[in-house]
C-alpha cells in the first residue's frame, strides 16, 4: 500500500463538517472552514488531493458519508494528513478522535487540525487531551444548561416553541402563551363529539374526515387513528377547575389565573429522544445511512405541567370520549379460522401496504357461502386514491403459494447451503476494517485512559490542578471510557454472531431438512405463520393478478423457481435466509 513516509509531494484531504443546528447557533459553514483550510495548505506546501465536506452531520459518531470517504480515501495510500479546522470538526468525542489517529496512523497518514497544540510527543498529547475533555464538558454544560433553561420556563407557565403548537391552539404575539385558534379548535371539538356522544369510532372519525377532505395537521394525506386517540387522552383539552390547575402546576405559573376559569394542563418534557446515525452495506457497493431515534417516555414526576386556555369542552364530554376510546377493542376479523398471512406477510404488490383480513358471506341457490380473502389495506380504508388494487386475493390459494414456496425452499439443501455461504460472506465484509486490528485501537485506548487518569491525579496531588479540575477531567475520561468499552462490545457481539452463523451452517441445514416434507406438512397454521416471520416472508399481490413469494432479504438470491399457481398465475420465488440463520444461531 503505498505512502508517503514522509517522502514525495505532501498530499492532504481536507475535511470540514457542520451540523444543522450548529450553523443555526454559531455561525458555523463549511465554505468559512474550507477557506481557513485552503490558506494553510497553500501556505504550508500541500497537494490537495480531495476537499470532503459533511453537511448537516452530527459529530458525535463516525457514521458519516464524508468521513467514510475519507476513510477510504487514507485506506488507499498516499496520503500525508488529514486536516479539519478544528478538532471538533473531526468528531466531538475524545475516543473516536483516538480511534481516527490510529486508524490513519497505520497507513501513514496524521491527524490534524488547526487547533491543535504545536509540537509532538506526549506533552502535546496530553494538551491535546485536555482540550477535548474540556470541550467535551463546555458542551455537556451547554446541554444540561439548554435543558434547565427550558424547564425553568416550562416552570413559569411560558411555552417551549416545539414545531408546532397542539392542534387547535396558537401561540401568542409574545410568542410564551397559548391561546383558542378559533379557526382549528372547533374541529377538536367535532372530534370530541363524534366519540363522546355519537359513539363513533377512532376509525369511523378518521374515514370520515378522510371522506371530507378536511386537512390533516402534519399536512399528510389521511387522517391517523393514534392522532385522535392523542387528543382524547391529552389534559390540554380536558377542562380542569382553579383548585385543580393550582394543585399542580408551580405557583409562579399559577398566578394571574382567574380563580373563576377553568384551565387545560400541558404536560412539558413527555419524553426524551436519543439520535444516532447508522450505515448499512447498500447495493452496488455503496453505503446507505439512517438515523435512529430511541425515546424514552419520561415519569409524571419529571414532567412540568403549566396551564393553558380552556378548549371550550364540557367535562361530562371529554370523560365520554375517554371512556369510548378506552374501551375500543380491535374488532377480529378471523372469520373463524387463522390467518397464516396477517401482520404484514401479505403485501400489497401496488404500494407496499399490508393487506388485511376480509370474510364475505353470500347467499347462491339457497346455500350460505363464506370467501376469504386479503385486501390491500389503503385500498380498504381510503378507495382508489390511496391504491389502485382493488382485487380481493383469494385467502386459500394466496396461503397454498407461501407454504408451496416454504416447501420447495427446504427441499433444495444445495441451493439453501449455497444462500447461507454468500450471507455469510456479506455479512463478513459488511463491517469496517479488520475486527482484530480495531480491537487492539480500541484497547489501547482504554490503556491511555488509564494512563491519563493517572497523570491527572498526580497533577492534583502536586496541586497543579484543583480537584474541581480533577472530578471534571475524570468524568470525561469515564465517558471516553464507556465508548470505547461499548465499542469493543459491538465488535466482540459481531464476531460470535458470525462465529455461531458459520458453526451453525450444517447444522441449520440438517435440522429444516429433516422437517421436509413430512414434518412441515404437519405444521398447524400458527406454525407456519411463525416460520413466515422466521424467513421475513412476503407473498405480494398485484392488480393484476398475480403473486410473487420472496423473501425480501437483498443477499443470497437464488435462481427464479416459477410455479403456476392454481388460478392460472405465475408464481415467482426467490430464496434468501439470512435471517433464518441468525435465528438458527440465537437458539
Amino acid at each position: 500500500m503505498p505512502s508517503t513516509n514522509g517522502h514525495g509531494p505532501k498530499r492532504a484531504i481536507l475535511y470540514a463538517r457542520v451540523s444543522t443546528d450548529e450553523q443555526a447557533r454559531t455561525g458555523f459553514s463549511l465554505r468559512q472552514q474550507m477557506e481557513r483550510l485552503r490558506e494553510y495548505v497553500e501556505r504550508e506546501g500541500y497537494e490537495v488531493l480531495e476537499e470532503v465536506a459533511d453537511p448537516g452531520q452530527s459529530g458525535a459518531s463516525l457514521e458519516r458519508p464524508g468521513m467514510d470517504r475519507v476513510r477510504d480515501l487514507v485506506a488507499d495510500g498516499g496520503v500525508s494528513v488529514v486536516l479539519a479546522q478544528d478538532r471538533d470538526r473531526i468528531a466531538r468525542e475524545p475516543a473516536y478522535l483516538y480511534l481516527l489517529r490510529e486508524e490513519f496512523a497505520d497507513h501513514g497518514t496524521k491527524l490534524r487540525a488547526l487547533n491543535d497544540s504545536s509540537g509532538d510527543g506526549p506533552e502535546a498529547d496530553l494538551t491535546d487531551g485536555i482540550l477535548d475533555q474540556l470541550a467535551k464538558f463546555e458542551r455537556a454544560k451547554f446541554r444540561q444548561r439548554s435543558r434547565r433553561g427550558r424547564k425553568r420556563r416550562a416552570q413559569e407557565g411560558k411555552i417551549n416553541p416545539g414545531r408546532y403548537p397542539k392542534y387547535g391552539f396558537r401561540l401568542d404575539m409574545a410568542g410564551t402563551r397559548y391561546e383558542v385558534d378559533a379557526e382549528k379548535m372547533p374541529l377538536v371539538r367535532r372530534v370530541f363529539s363524534m366519540i363522546g356522544e355519537q359513539g363513533y369510532s377512532l376509525r369511523a372519525v378518521a374515514h370520515t374526515l378522510d371522506q371530507e377532505r378536511v386537512p390533516t395537521p402534519g399536512g399528510g394525506k389521511f387522517w391517523d387513528r393514534g392522532l385522535l386517540k392523542t387528543w382524547i387522552m391529552d389534559d390540554a383539552y380536558r377542562p380542569h377547575t382553579y383548585e385543580e390547575t393550582t394543585a399542580v402546576v408551580s405557583p409562579e405559573a399559577a398566578a394571574g389565573l382567574d380563580r373563576a376559569g377553568t384551565y387545560g394542563i400541558l404536560w412539558w418534557g413527555r419524553r426524551e429522544t436519543k439520535t444516532r446515525q447508522t450505515s448499512e452495506a447498500a447495493p452496488g457497493g455503496e453505503r446507505s445511512y439512517r438515523k435512529t431515534y430511541h425515546y424514552r417516555k419520561t415519569s409524571r414526576e419529571e414532567q412540568t405541567p403549566l396551564p393553558v386556555p380552556d378548549a371550550g369542552l364540557p367535562r361530562e364530554l371529554v370523560e365520554a370520549a375517554r371512556r369510548q376510546v378506552e374501551g375500543n377493542t380491535r374488532p377480529s376479523a378471523a372469520g373463524g379460522r387463522f390467518w397464516e398471512l396477517s401482520g404484514g406477510v401479505a403485501v400489497c404488490g401496488e404500494c407496499g401496504r399490508r393487506m388485511r383480513s376480509r370474510t364475505k358471506h353470500k347467499v347462491k341457490n339457497g346455500k350460505r357461502y363464506k370467501y376469504l380473502s386479503y385486501r390491500c389495506g389503503a385500498n380498504e380504508s381510503h378507495g382508489r386514491e390511496a391504491c389502485l388494487n382493488n382485487r380481493n386475493a383469494a385467502a386459500n390459494p394466496l396461503e397454498r403459494a407461501a407454504f408451496e414456496h416454504v416447501r420447495w425452499l427446504f427441499s433444495h439443501p444445495e441451493e439453501l447451503r449455497r444462500d447461507l455461504e454468500r450471507m455469510i460472506e456479506l455479512e463478513r465484509t459488511q463491517d469496517r476494517g479488520d475486527p482484530e486490528a480495531e480491537t487492539k485501537r480500541w484497547l489501547r485506548q482504554l490503556a491511555e485512559i488509564d494512563g491519563k487518569r493517572g497523570r491527572y491525579q498526580e497533577m492534583a496531588a502536586e496541586g497543579l490542578i484543583t480537584f474541581e479540575e480533577l472530578r471534571e477531567k475524570l468524568s470525561g475520561l469515564t465517558d471516553s471510557r464507556t465508548v470505547a468499552e461499548r465499542e469493543l462490545g459491538e465488535i466482540r457481539s459481531r464476531a460470535e454472531r458470525l462465529e455461531k452463523m458459520e458453526r451453525g451452517v450444517a447444522e441449520l441445514i440438517e435440522h429444516y431438512a429433516a422437517l421436509a416434507p413430512e414434518a412441515l406438512d404437519a405444521l398447524e397454521p400458527e406454525e407456519r405463520r411463525h416460520l413466515y416471520a422466521l424467513l421475513e416472508l412476503k407473498t405480494l399481490a398485484y392488480a393484476d393478478g398475480t403473486v410473487k413469494v420472496w423473501t425480501p432479504v437483498d443477499f443470497g438470491q437464488s435462481e427464479e423457481h416459477t410455479e403456476i399457481c392454481p388460478h392460472g398465475r405465475p408464481i415467482v420465488k426467490r430464496v434468501a435466509l439470512a435471517d433464518l440463520l441468525r435465528e438458527f444461531g440465537r437458539s
